[in-house]
């Protein structure tokens, strides 16, 4: 599976060790940055990474900034983006399960190395189930086509 990866400088050392994991268990993976500590400002990495999921260039993108919650909301500008800002592995499950998530966000100040990649690998191998949670979605997407 090709994954997108992004953060600002708040979540770069997670990015990392996050796509250190994720190389090291055979996923493709293309790093929109940003590629130190130095300061830049998230909305930037958020609309890349979402633009990129969007398009259809990869099918699901992760982004980390100090909290997960500045990048996930620019990301979630971006029309056909369903960010999630996730700090445990139960909802990890249930954005993919019932909400279909194609980007995951976390909070590199929040999570630590260890429950960061027990999360994003329960969110990429959770299936969206389907079902009535479709309808759902398609709810979303007519409020999204509103505005």
């Amino acid at each position: 599976m090709k994954i997108v990866i992004g953060s600002d400088h708040g979540g770069y050392l997670l990015k990392e060790h996050i796509k250190k994991y994720l190389e090291e268990n055979n996923y493709d993976i293309e790093d929109y940055g940003t590629h130190s500590l130095e300061s830049v400002d998230y909305p930037e990495f958020g609309q890349r990474v979402a633009e990129a999921v969007a398009q259809g260039k990869y099918k699901k993108g992760i982004l980390v900034c100090g909290t997960g919650l500045g990048i996930s909301i620019a990301a979630n500008k971006v029309k056909g983006i369903r960010a999630v800002v996730v700090s445990e592995s139960f909802s990890a499950k249930m954005s993919r399960l019932h909400n279909d998530a194609n980007i995951l966000a976390l909070g590199g100040r929040v999570v630590g190395p260890d429950l960061a990649v027990e999360i994003v690998d329960v969110w990429l191998n959770t299936p969206f189930e389907g079902g009535r949670h479709a309808k759902r979605l398609e709810k979303i997407r007519e409020i999204e086509n509103k505005y």
